[in-house]
């Protein structure tokens, strides 16, 4: 995949950096020598910087793509430390512990040493407790795990959403609603990163939305009226305030809550394609 590769280059290319700020020996020119005392004759030792490191951090594997030949960078969405980059030595040999453990939607205690950019995971555990999400569930975890890899910045813990996350892969692996499950996972998400506000607020009036008048949901300025020149999608205020209650059983609701979510987070993505939206819009097609 191009994102496989591209962060497989970043890897590289950091592990160049490295190297090239790394300090080079020093030449000095010669100089006449001069006898030294014993007692300041003995050299400077440097003081080993304390090792950074995490322990038995619950935590679930978002995304792993190959690194050399025997490794694996593991991305991992955790409870405290939000997305993290490790990488995991040894990973791809046959009776490697790691092998078998670093499955995606498993609940995972992780730890891991470090405190460059990508971390050296040194242990991971199977904790359990959660159903395997199976048939169309499946592709909906990998809908959530690429809406976490793309939209959440490197360190940067978000602790509700983390459980809300493993509340959503516990309502899809017992088979609810799986559009209802999504579009409350998709607001859960653009609340904890920042970027939504209240819907159910108008902007310009300042209060709450009239449930029988039309919106449109400005991703920077938040909710207005609706014009006619408007090319975003046009919401009702019945809408709006159902989502804010997490209400999704009118159909209306339903289709609207759809619409808008896709259009907010095309916004936020930046363009970005989803490309497990696009398998789920052409097996529905199917």
């Amino acid at each position: 995949m191009t994102t496989e590769l591209a962060e497989s280059q970043s890897m590289a290319a950091l592990a160049t950096e490295e190297r090239a700020l790394a300090p080079a020996p020093v030449t000095e020119t010669a100089r006449p020598t001069r006898a030294r005392s014993p007692r300041t004759a003995s050299p400077r030792r440097a003081v080993p910087e304390k090792e950074h490191r995490i322990q038995a951090q619950p935590g679930f594997v978002l995304h792993s793509y190959p690194y050399k030949e025997t490794s694996l960078i593991v991305d991992v969405f955790t409870r405290d430390h939000g997305r993290v980059a490790l990488v995991a030595k040894g990973a791809k040999r046959p009776h490697s512990k790691l092998r078998g453990a670093l499955q995606t939607f498993q609940p995972l205690s992780l730890s891991w040493s470090g405190k460059s950019e990508i971390r050296t995971l040194t242990d991971a555990e199977w904790v359990g407790g959660l159903l395997p999400l199976e048939k169309s569930a499946l592709l909906c975890g990998f809908y959530l795990n690429e809406l976490l890899v793309k939209l959440l910045a490197r360190d940067d813990a978000h602790t509700a959403l983390f459980d809300h996350y493993v509340a959503t892969l516990n309502k899809l692996a017992h088979g609810e609603h799986a559009p209802i499950v999504l579009r409350q996972f998709e607001r859960v998400l653009l609340k904890q990163t920042g970027v939504a506000g209240n819907w159910a607020f108008c902007t310009v009036s300042g209060k709450q939305v009239l449930a029988d008048h039309m919106y449109v949901v400005d991703p920077e300025q938040g909710t207005r009226p609706e014009r006619i020149s408007d090319r975003a999608p046009k919401v009702s205020g019945k809408t709006l305030l159902d989502m804010e209650r997490e209400d999704y059983s009118d159909p209306t609701t339903q289709l609207q809550s759809k619409f808008l979510m896709r259009f907010l987070l095309a916004h936020h993505l930046g363009g970005a394609q989803l490309n497990t939206r696009q398998i789920l819009i052409d097996l529905m097609q199917l």
